[in-house]
């Protein structure tokens, strides 16, 4: 796939106090107390933007479950597949979006809470997954069927479990970091998600309007990467001030 170079907009450095979380973004997990090291909670900035495909968007084709009636049954109308989700304007859902240089020798509290996958209506449930190194992830069954829970790691230690539907939930921890890890079910084929294993916190993933923010950042030099499943990886480099937001796009094309 050929990739189109983000476009990259600074803009509000002296911006009043951060906006609060939008509902249409999903953010990583919120630092802990105490997980900012170099920086108090008024001495930092943020970085927001979106995620754009540029040229026809591909039609979201349809997902076969026939093969399994008891996942068919779960569906009122017909499943579709989540890998490329292209929005009116061009909005790209679904591109994990992380600080990827910048933070290096810096050691942040992991969250209280754990990440979780689920598995409904023999989806995965989120498609794309963003969690910390050393985070523990919860994968839970919510359909009345079994599934086996796959993952492709490359960088981590891979583990391949089945789970019955409505049973216990299983738990993984990752300890290195690895973006985007695939997970599948080798009994329903068409079933996929990719998860985002970080250091930090400061990662987030693009919702249907593309949009993403990632708060608390200390002031400094960063480069921020954004990868989507079929389009590949894009990076550039940003400028955090305190108070101040930046702002870029990274626009995804097909080959």
């Amino acid at each position: 796939m050929k990739l189109v170079l983000g476009t990259l907009t600074l803009c509000a450095f002296f911006g009043s106090a951060l906006s609060p979380t939008s509902p249409t973004t999903s953010f990583g997990p919120a630092p802990a107390s105490g997980a900012l090291v170099t920086a108090s909670p008024g001495e930092v900035g943020s970085v927001k933007g979106k995620a754009l495909f540029q040229g026809e968007a591909p039609r979201r084709r349809k997902v076969d479950m026939g093969s399994d009636p008891a996942c068919h049954a779960l569906h009122a109308e017909d499943a579709r597949d989540e890998s490329v989700i292209v929005g009116e304007k061009g909005e790209l859902a679904n591109v994990f979006v992380w600080v990827s240089k910048g933070l290096e020798g810096k050691e942040f509290a992991l969250p209280t809470t754990p990440a979780e996958l689920d598995q409904k209506g023999c989806t995965y449930v989120p498609h794309v997954l963003g969690m910390r190194v050393g985070q523990k992830l919860v994968i839970k069954n919510a359909d009345p069927v079994t599934h086996n829970v796959h993952s492709f790691a490359k960088k981590n230690k891979a583990f391949n479990q089945s789970q019955q539907g409505g049973g216990k939930s299983l738990e993984q921890v990752f300890d290195k970091e690895e973006v985007l890890m695939q997970v599948k079910c080798d009994i329903h084929g068409w079933m996929s998600t990719y998860v985002g294993v970080v250091a930090h916190p400061y990662f987030a993933v693009t919702k249907a309007d593309g949009a993403f923010e990632i708060p608390g950042l200390a002031p400094g030099e960063y480069t921020l990467s954004a990868k989507h499943e079929v389009f590949g990886t894009q990076k550039t480099a940003i400028t955090v001030k305190v108070d101040g937001v930046v702002e870029t796009a990274f626009t995804f094309a097909e080959e």
